[in-house]
């Protein structure tokens, strides 16, 4: 009888592993530039989009604990211009293991600033695939989205479409019905979540994509095992990255992946072959030149 507890213990504890939620979100609202004496109003946000974000299953696909997606929201309160109403800067980061290692890759940073929205501790913070309930959940929602999106691009080749077409889902819905809320729309400015999806889901688009797989499976895992053929996938990928921005500058999915890979790309072949090295300078100060000062370490010898 205990032998059989025992299987049914282990059973339920495997089959809730493989069935946890996707994220695992560090969420920091820094609310120091508003002027507000109930400071627990803050508190209780920074709780309710941390539950929003981690408690939710957000696809349906099997998650292990240990394979949650870790991820930051940091969310910068700019400015309260009525009771209730939020305006803030934001920065989404999140991160995926390299394989055989204890580092973690940034493999996604964007930074909004068109958030604007309504929170009220008593109000339920809320979220329906079909249903638009407020500009901040669906903007929540979005991000999850597109952090799932990424990190499975990184692992599968194109793993990332189901979570992409969820976004660009978002997206309309929040278009359409979120009362001319800023960000939603092409018009807006030329980097915010239209055009994060939009250029995610453009055909012209589908080598970056691509190279997101290539980047990670075959550079960054093989780092280890192989780093002179893992720098020259990259250095691929890196090619192809270039031959984009010539064809959409200033691309808000471009922009968005120097922000996440600038430092990363120097510790990776700072110590290559000299033409390596060289051949990597070239493209990323010409496709990168606002961290050319960075880049510039891979001209020494």
């Amino acid at each position: 009888m205990l032998k059989k507890l025992l299987v049914l213990l282990m059973f339920c504890l495997t089959a809730w592993g493989a069935n946890a939620q996707e994220l695992q979100c560090d969420v920091v609202v820094n609310s120091e530039q508003v002027q507000y004496t109930d400071r627990q109003l803050f508190t209780d946000m920074q709780t309710r989009i941390f539950e929003f974000m981690n408690n939710r299953r957000w696809t349906d696909q099997p998650y292990r604990a240990n394979e949650r997606i870790k991820c930051r929201i940091l969310i910068n309160l700019t400015e309260m211009p009525e009771i209730g109403v939020f305006k803030a800067n934001v920065q989404v980061v999140s991160v995926r293991p390299a394989y055989g290692t204890g580092y973690e890759s940034i493999l996604f940073s964007f930074i909004d600033k068109d958030w604007t929205f309504q929170f009220n501790d008593a109000q339920p913070l809320d979220f329906a695939e079909n249903n638009y309930s407020s500009n901040l959940s669906s903007m929540l929602a979005f991000y999850a989205y597109m952090i799932i999106g990424v990190d499975n691009d990184s692992f599968g080749k194109l793993g990332g479409a189901t979570a992409f077409d969820k976004a660009r889902a978002v997206v309309n819905l929040a278009a359409s019905q979120g009362a001319g809320y800023q960000g939603w729309k092409a018009f807006d400015s030329n980097r915010n979540r239209y055009w994060l999806i939009d250029n995610i889901q453009d055909p012209q688009f589908l080598a970056f994509r691509e190279g997101m797989y290539n980047m990670h499976r075959q550079g960054l895992d093989l780092m280890i095992e192989n780093p002179e053929k893992a720098r020259e996938t990259v250095l691929s990928v890196l090619e192809n990255v270039q031959r984009l921005q010539q064809q959409k500058p200033n691309a808000a999915v471009v922009r968005a992946f120097f922000d996440a890979k600038s430092d990363e790309l120097v510790n990776m072949f700072k110590n290559a072959a000299p033409a390596q090295k060289q051949k990597a300078y070239t493209i990323l100060s010409q496709t990168d030149p606002t961290n050319n000062s960075k880049y510039e370490v891979l001209l020494k010898r």
